[in-house]
């Protein structure tokens, strides 16, 4: 592992009179096997991405630092530090990946040090889009550098960046992500638990192996007969079908399944008796569906990964279903995860792959460097972290069961863990963020009532002990205007009506065991 900077790099600076000298200074900063280069000031105002041309507004000074880490052979990790020239909070906030990664996230750093963080993100060592694996191809340091090692690099050398530049130490040290991102953020929770004393994880992908082993048979099972693919025309037919049978369930009907562990629906009730139409489903669309619902298993029935849940069906296009076969997000990651990461075979085909092979070499080949599973979090326990976890509960992508699973895991295998350890289901979000229920509750950045969110109240739990209770989530408008308040609340709780008041507020909600 690298140590980063050498001690010596401390006495460079002076947090007293900070200047763009001081910023240029840290070019020449020394870091083991790796280098710093460039360190410049940008100006308060806008900053452009440099890929994409995005452009991020309303940015304090900041110094830009960039520097690459390449701990073996095969590795060139890209990082980038962001320190704020005035108002730092004194804490600094490590930014995770989405996807396959490949690519700085901007749009975090800039919002983070609009808050007032000194921040760091990183490609974990390849340049990609979030759905292209190519770059793994016979590489397996890069997927080390990916799965683990880039993260954990990143946090050891931005911290001693952020001690130099300010002539001491940050106070305290969170991670905020979500997706692979979430991954990441338990990676570190497991393996280094040192590096951050606050980690906010969403919708972890954190089992790759069987995640998108179980995409694999789940593709099978749909996909193998033409006549069992079910149009993404047909999705809304049967979204009305599932909040028919379960929109009501909290005491309200809002288009949101609020409790979907009590959700009984039947999808028989969609299946065509007079012909097919848009409004039902033909015996094998039917069959697909329930393998939606049931996750992917082997013929004995074994559930490789957790399936899917209703109520948002309609926001399964890019995900589950998209263009046409084989034309979903979900696909391309499988596929280019087996050929990729896998089988190291480019032509290798997801409909023609034998499972229990394919899945035998999933495990063994990429489980050690991306699978974040590990339920024993007692290194992190013990020096004071705290960890939440969050899931939307309609996401397509990841089905919010794992998230429950490993959360009981940690339960079962450390048993007591209320105090570093919580779990929000968010009703009606989707991956991360979007969907029909409220999905802002200061998660990545995202905005939430002045004190509320989920990373306002991991701050205050780290920092004052006071443990995190319910949150309030909210919707907003394209214009950024309030549609609706909820709580969201610690799991298993969940939000009802208590009866009376408006339905768009959450004080007329209230928290209580299933």
């Amino acid at each position: 592992m690298t140590r980063a900077l050498f001690p010596a790099l401390l006495a460079l600076l002076s947090a007293s009179s900070l200047s763009a000298q001081d910023c240029v200074a840290l070019k020449d900063a020394k870091i083991d096997r790796g280098a710093i280069n460039s360190a410049e000031v940008v100006d308060s105002g806008s900053f452009r991405h440099p890929i994409t041309g995005a452009v991020y507004d309303h940015l304090p000074t900041f110094c830009r630092v960039r520097g690459e880490l390449p701990p073996t052979a095969d590795s060139d990790i890209r990082f980038e530090v962001w320190l704020p020239e005035k108002a730092w909070n004194g804490r600094y906030l490590g930014v995770g990946n989405g996807g396959f990664a490949g690519e700085i996230d901007y749009r975090a750093l800039a919002g983070d040090v609009v808050n007032g963080f000194a921040a760091a993100a990183t490609d974990t060592g390849h340049f990609g889009d979030s759905e292209d694996a190519s770059w793994a191809y016979q590489h397996p340091e890069k997927i080390a550098d990916f799965g683990w090692r880039a993260i954990h690099l990143t946090a050891q050398t931005a911290k001693q960046i952020v001690a130099a530049y300010y002539g001491k130490p940050a106070a305290h040290a969170y991670f905020d992500s979500c997706s692979d991102g979430g991954r990441e953020a338990l990676m570190e929770a497991q393996r280094f638990p040192d590096d951050y004393d606050g980690i906010l994880a969403g919708a972890p992908a954190n089992n790759w192996a069987a995640m998108l082993g179980g995409g694999l048979v789940g593709l099978q099972q749909t996909n193998l007969d033409p006549a069992a693919i079910i149009p993404d025309l047909k999705l809304p037919a049967i979204e009305r079908a599932s909040l028919a049978a379960c929109d009501q369930l909290d005491g309200v009907k809002d288009g949101i399944v609020s409790d979907p562990e009590k959700c009984q629906f039947d999808p028989s009730s969609l299946l065509c008796k007079h012909g097919d139409s848009l409004d039902c489903l033909t015996a094998p669309q039917l069959a697909s569906l329930r393998h939606i619902y049931a996750g992917g298993a082997t013929p004995d029935g074994h559930v490789i990964f957790p399936g899917f849940l209703p109520g948002d069906e309609d926001g399964w296009h890019p995900w589950l279903v998209g263009s046409g076969p084989l034309g979903s997000s979900g696909a391309q990651y499988v596929r280019n995860y087996f050929r990729y990461m896998v089988e190291n075979d480019p032509k290798f085909n997801i409909l023609a792959a034998p499972i229990e092979t394919s899945l035998a070499d999933a495990r063994a080949k990429t489980s050690r460097d991306l699978d974040s599973t590990n339920p024993d979090l007692r290194g992190f326990a013990a020096r004071g972290g705290k960890l939440i976890l969050y899931h939307g509960w309609n996401d397509p992508a990841i089905s919010p069961w794992n998230t429950i699973r490993y959360y009981q895991s940690v339960q079962q295998t450390m048993g007591a863990t209320e105090s570093f350890l919580r779990l929000y289901m968010a009703p009606g979000v989707e991956h991360c963020v979007g969907g029909p229920g409220p999905d802002s509750f200061g998660q990545l950045g995202v905005p939430a009532e002045k004190n509320h969110g989920l990373f306002d109240v991991l701050q205050t739990w780290v920092e004052s002990g006071t443990p995190p209770a319910e949150v309030i989530a909210a919707k907003y408008s394209h214009d950024q205007k309030p549609l609706m308040t909820r709580p969201l609340c610690p799991y298993p709780q969940v939000a009802k009506y208590d009866g009376s008041g408006d339905t768009n507020l959450a004080a007329s909600f209230s928290c209580s065991q299933p």
